[in-house]
């Protein structure tokens, strides 16, 4: 990716917190708390803020633009941290991503793995810090080979 490609891709963007996708996000990870289901303002769910690529103008991919690659990308992880309670129902959102650190280890299979921290930042209308997260993706040297042991 060029530096102008990744810096539109980091551009800021706004997300809506909205009661619909709430509820869409509780089904789809089968919670039953009711303030999820039934509230007509309920707080997000702490990991609601992984829909945030949803809300990007231009989603960003580790392998290349014709999907080549992702049989070496792994998903690390991902970090949340609330500066407050979890956004409501009806809150808005101004998301912008910066890179974090990055790192290189020697695989088990005796291949390289390289670590990639990105950083998300979830800020209110007033501008305050309400969240961030922190996604790690992992790309292996070689991909993983089929039979035993892969």
């Amino acid at each position: 990716m060029t530096e102008a490609e990744e810096e539109k891709a980091r551009a800021p963007f706004k997300m809506h917190v909205e009661l619909g996708k709430i509820r869409e996000f509780a089904r789809a990870t089968k919670s039953k708390n009711p303030e999820y289901l039934e509230d007509e303002s309920p707080t997000a769910p702490t990991t609601f803020l992984c829909t945030a690529g949803f809300w990007m103008p231009e989603v960003v991919t580790p392998a290349g633009e014709d999907g080549s690659g992702y049989e070496r990308i792994l998903h690390g992880g991902t970090e949340y941290t609330f500066y407050g309670p979890p956004p409501k129902a009806g809150a808005v959102l101004y998301v912008s991503s910066k890179p974090g650190p990055a790192w290189e280890k020697t695989g088990r299979r005796g291949g390289a793995m390289k670590f990639r921290d990105s950083i998300m930042e979830y800020h209110d209308e007033a501008g305050t810090l309400v969240a961030e997260t922190r996604n790690t993706v992992i790309e292996t040297e070689q991909a993983p080979t089929t039979g035993a042991g892969a």
